[in-house]
C-alpha cells in the first residue's frame, strides 16, 4: 500500500502528520509527500519581510527538520500531470505511484487576464516575493533620496497594492509601518508627504468575510495613517508606472503588487476532473474527488461541493480538510464508514501593523492593541519548532530597539532607473 501527498504547505504536512500517528502499526504502508520546495512557509508572517521586521528564513521550516524521526519519505520534485488511470504522479524528474493520493499543492495568485500583470506586478505569495518586494521598495528609496523634482520623487514612492483581503490589508499596513518608522527617519531626502499607499479592490468592501464592523474599524485605521483605499475599483490593465482602471483612469505608481485572489494550481489545470470558477478542483464532503475515490483533496487546491463556508481559502479549512482526508484513507484502511468535512471559521485575526489588530474569536470581537498582542501570540504559538519560535520573538524584540535591515541583497530586477545603467563590472567584462 502506498500514500501519496502532494505539496509540503499547512494541508500537506497536517495530512502527513495525521496519517503518521495513524499507521504507527503499519509498516506495510508507505508514505510519500512530493512538493517543489523543501520547506513549511508560515505565510500569516510573510508580510512582515516586505517590512524588513522578520528575517525571511526565520519564517521557514525545512520538511525533513519538521519530519525529524518521522518515517515517511520527502521528494522534492516539481508535478507536471495525474495519470489517474494508471495511478501515476507525473514529476520533471520522475514517476510516482500511488494506492492513495492526497492533492494538496495550493493555489496560486490569478491575473484574472488583466494585461500587463505578469510583465509588471509584483506577486506575493512565495518566500521569495517578500524579499524581492522587499529589495524593490529599499531601491525605490535609494532613487527618491536624491531625486530633485518632488513629482517623480512621489511617483517612485508611489506602492499600488491590488486586493483587499487579508493579504492585501496586512501587507500595506506593514509598509506603511516601514515607511513611517524606518524610511522617512533614515532617508533625509525623504519627506512623510512624498510617499503614498494606494490600496485598490474591486469589491464593495476591503475584508470581505470579516464582521462589518471590524473591517469598518479597519478601513478607518488604514484612512487614519494615510493610506488611500478604493473600493469597487477594478484594475483593467498594469503598465510601467501606472496602473488603469475601469473607466480608463490611468493612476501613477513606482511598484504594483498583486494580491488579488487565489485560483487553482497550474499544474491541475488540465486534469480531467470538475473545476469550480477559480480552478479548483471539486471534492465530495468526504473530500474524495468526484470520479476518483482513491484521490483526496486538501487546502486551496480544492472546494467542497455543497459547502462554501468549508472551500474558504484559509488555513484553518486547509488544516480540516487535511486531518479528514487522512483520516477517511485511516478508515478506508480499517473498514470503517467515511466522515464528511463539518467546518466553519472560528474566528479572523488581522494585523493592522505595529501595535493594531482587528480580532474575532469565538464569537468575540476587539481590536487595537490587545488585539495586535492576541494576534502575535496565537501566530508566535503556531510558528513550527521553539528554535523558530525564539528567532521570530527575538526579530520583533529587536525592531523595538534597534533599525532594521535595509541592505539590498541582489539586484533589483524591475527597477525603471537601474535598468537605463549597465553595471560596472559588466561593462567592465566587456
Amino acid at each position: 500500500m502506498r500514500i501519496v501527498v502532494l505539496g509540503g504547505g499547512f494541508a500537506g504536512m497536517e495530512t502527513v502528520r495525521v496519517l503518521e500517528r495513524g499507521l504507527r502499526d503499519r509498516p506495510d504502508v508507505e508514505l510519500l509527500l512530493i512538493s517543489d520546495r523543501n520547506y513549511l512557509l508560515f505565510t500569516p508572517l510573510l508580510p512582515q519581510v516586505a517590512s524588513s521586521m522578520v528575517e525571511p528564513r526565520h519564517i521557514v521550516q525545512p520538511l525533513r527538520d519538521i519530519r525529524g524521526s518521522g518515517r515517511f519519505r520527502f521528494r522534492r520534485d516539481t508535478v507536471t500531470d495525474i495519470d489517474f488511470a494508471g495511478r501515476r504522479v507525473i514529476m520533471t524528474e520522475g514517476v510516482e505511484r500511488y494506492d492513495r493520493l492526497v492533492v494538496a499543492m495550493g493555489s496560486v495568485v490569478p491575473s484574472f487576464g488583466v494585461p500587463g500583470v505578469e510583465e509588471h506586478a509584483l506577486g506575493y505569495k512565495w518566500l521569495e516575493d517578500g524579499i524581492v518586494l522587499r529589495d524593490h521598495i529599499l531601491d525605490a528609496a535609494e532613487h527618491a533620496d536624491h531625486e530633485p523634482d518632488p513629482a517623480a520623487r512621489r511617483r517612485m514612492l508611489t506602492v499600488c497594492v491590488v486586493g483587499g483581503g487579508y493579504t492585501g490589508v496586512e501587507l500595506i499596513a506593514e509598509l506603511q509601518d516601514f515607511f513611517q518608522r524606518y524610511i522617512v527617519p533614515r532617508y533625509r531626502g525623504i519627506d512623510p508627504g512624498d510617499y503614498r499607499l494606494l490600496l485598490v479592490e474591486a469589491g464593495h468592501e476591503i475584508l470581505r468575510g470579516v464582521h462589518p464592523t471590524l473591517a469598518e474599524r479597519a478601513r478607518r485605521k488604514l484612512g487614519r495613517e494615510g493610506i488611500e483605499i478604493r473600493t469597487d475599483t477594478r484594475v483593467t490593465r498594469v503598465l510601467p508606472g501606472a496602473v488603469e482602471v475601469a473607466g480608463g483612469e490611468q493612476v501613477p505608481v513606482g511598484l504594483t503588487i498583486w494580491a488579488a485572489g487565489v485560483t487553482g494550481h497550474p499544474a491541475l489545470a488540465h486534469l480531467p476532473v470538475e473545476r469550480d470558477r477559480l480552478g479548483r478542483l471539486i471534492t465530495r464532503p468526504t473530500m474524495q474527488l468526484k470520479d476518483h475515490p482513491e484521490v483526496y483533496g486538501a487546502g486551496d487546491a480544492v472546494t467542497v461541493e455543497g459547502n462554501p463556508t468549508a472551500s474558504i481559502p484559509i488555513i484553518p479549512a486547509a488544516l480540516a480538510h487535511a486531518r479528514l482526508a487522512a483520516e477517511n484513507i485511516l478508515a478506508e484502511l480499517e473498514g470503517r464508514p467515511l466522515g464528511t468535512i463539518d467546518f466553519a471559521p472560528q474566528g479572523m485575526l488581522v494585523s493592522l501593523g505595529e501595535r493594531d489588530a482587528v480580532v474575532e474569536v469565538f464569537g468575540l470581537r476587539f481590536s487595537g492593541y490587545f488585539a495586535w498582542l492576541f494576534w502575535n501570540a496565537l501566530h508566535l504559538w503556531k510558528l513550527v519548532g521553539f528554535r523558530k519560535q525564539l528567532q521570530v520573538a527575538l526579530d520583533w524584540g529587536m525592531a523595538q530597539f534597534f533599525p532594521r535591515d535595509s541592505s539590498i541583497m541582489r539586484r533589483v530586477s524591475r527597477c525603471p532607473v537601474c535598468a537605463h545603467h549597465t553595471p560596472y563590472r559588466e561593462r567592465d567584462a566587456a
